[in-house]
This record gives structure tokens, sequence and C-alpha cells, in this order.
């Protein structure tokens, strides 16, 4: 519970040693703030702070500045910052994929709801943005969210100029070619809105969720954070590909058939986070204090 607690509202980011400084992060917030040694101590601050960081920040103060800690500018933290990287491209990999793979359609002849390859993955990165928000913080997560975006689009507007390239008219593909990038990049607007409002609001009621607990019971945070933000997604998606196509009642048939898939994957984000979790502070977090 010790460990549970720790770390939820600030963290220990390292040393300015020319002038005596302790760099902290606002963990709601992602927010940056420069602490004097002395004034820290005397703070409120050090209450939150795990046992490691609070042993680091006495011994700066005590030696001086001269005592070096596991926080100092020749550890790189390079594991923490690989993972962060790693989350970063498993995000973007599975929003690709989710609008590359809208040009398919798959019928569930069983429950006869016709539905996209997406819609079983796109769930997992209301799990990595999670994780991120866990582990590096809020301003973090959105910074990767924007990077997902901002690639997805880029990508997408170049394929969209490739389509309206002269192709070769013996090439079987071409037209075909010509068809899906059409059909992927006429999903970018709608995909693109519902993406930044939903993982938006997932990771600031995963922020907000955590500062209400108190850093405890993960599973409540994951699920409710992942529950809404679903339910916005499908509903902006749909009725913005969908709006003037299909009637209102289709739409909504579509987005209810979404939402049921999306949260039966979100009960099952709760142990890959706690899984997660348990994996950064062992070889990650651990590492930094090795």
């Amino acid at each position: 519970m010790v460990e549970d607690m720790a770390n939820s509202r600030y963290r220990l980011l390292g040393f300015e040693k020319s002038n005596s400084l302790a760099v902290v992060m606002v963990v709601s917030t992602g927010k940056v703030v420069k602490i004097k040694l002395g004034d820290l101590i005397k703070s409120e601050v050090m209450d939150d702070f795990n046992k490691i960081e609070v042993k680091d920040v006495y011994r700066k103060f005590y030696s001086g500045g001269q005592a070096l800690t596991a926080y100092e500018i020749s550890d790189r933290h390079e594991r923490s910052w690989m993972t962060y990287v790693a989350l970063n491209l498993a995000l973007f990999a599975i929003y690709i994929f989710t609008n590359v793979s809208a040009a398919k359609l798959v019928y569930l002849e069983y429950f006869e709801v016709v539905v996209t390859p997406g819609v079983f993955l796109y769930p997992l990165t209301f799990l990595i943005v999670d994780l991120l928000n866990e582990s590096y913080g809020l301003r973090l997560a959105r910074r990767a969210i924007l990077f997902a975006f901002a690639s997805n689009a880029f990508i997408l507007v170049l394929l969209t100029v490739t389509g309206h390239l002269p192709g070769l008219p013996t090439w079987k593909l071409d037209e075909s070619y010509s068809e899906v990038i059409s059909h992927v990049s006429s999903a970018l607007l709608a995909s693109s809105v519902s993406f930044l409002f939903s993982e938006y609001v997932n990771s600031y009621l995963l922020c907000k969720i955590k500062k209400l607990t108190s850093s405890r019971f993960l599973f409540l945070r994951v699920f409710f954070s992942t529950f809404f933000a679903v339910i916005i997604d499908s509903f902006i998606f749909c009725f913005i590909a969908f709006y003037g196509a299909m009637d209102n009642s289709d739409i909504l048939n579509i987005v209810y058939v979404q939402i049921a898939i999306k949260l039966c994957f979100a009960v099952f984000n709760v142990l890959p986070a706690y899984g997660a979790r348990s994996l950064f502070r062992k070889y990650v977090a651990g590492a930094q204090v090795a």
C-alpha cells in the first residue's frame, strides 16, 4: 500500500547542482517546477515522495550538492525514455492500423453486425494512454496523443497525394489502390476528431480519479476513464463519418455495437494495466536507482 500511495501528486525528476535546486513534476498536470532544496525539505512535497526520492533529496542537501544520486545528469534514464518511445510507437501503430483497416468490413454472422477490424484493437490505445499517464504524467501522455494524431495525418496526406499520381494503365492494382486510399482518407476527419477528444477525456479522467482516490484502486480509474472515452469516441466517429449517408437510427445501431465491443476490451484492460505498472516499477523505475 505504501508503494501504491507514493507519487500521487509530485515526482522528483532531478537536481540543478549549480543552483542547489530540485526539479519536481506535478503529476496531475505534468508541470515542472524548480524548488530550493532547503525549501523542499520543509514543504509538503516531501510527504508525497517515495523513500528513494526522500533519501536522495537529503543526501543532496546535507552534502552541499556534492553527493551523487540516481538523478544526476550522467544518468540519462535511458530505459525509462526508451519505454516512453516504445509506448508512443505502439499508440501510433494501432492508430494507423485502425484507419487503414477501415477499408475492410467484417461481418459477424452470429451477431448480425458489421464492424471494421480496428474496433477490436482500438481500445488498446486507451490502455497505452493510461500507462503513459501512470508512469510519465498528464503532459507527456498528451504529447504522445498529439504525436500519434500528427503522424497519422501526415501519412494519410502522403497516401492521398500518391492516389492522384498518374498510374501505369496496364497495372491491375492501380484502380483498387486509389479506391482504398480514397476510402481511408475519407475517414481521416472522423477518426482524428474522435481520437483527440476521446483520448484527452481518457487522460484527464484518469488523472482526476487518481487524485480523488490518492493513487489507489487502479482498476477504477482504468475502467471508468476508458468507459467514458469509448462512448465519446464511438458517437463522434460514427456521426461524423456516416451522418447524411445513413439514417440516424442505423448510425445509433453502429454506435451501440462499437461501444459494446470496446467496453468488453476495456474490462480486459485492467489486468494488463496492473501487470505493466508492476513491470515498469521493477525494470524501469528500479533500474534508475540501481
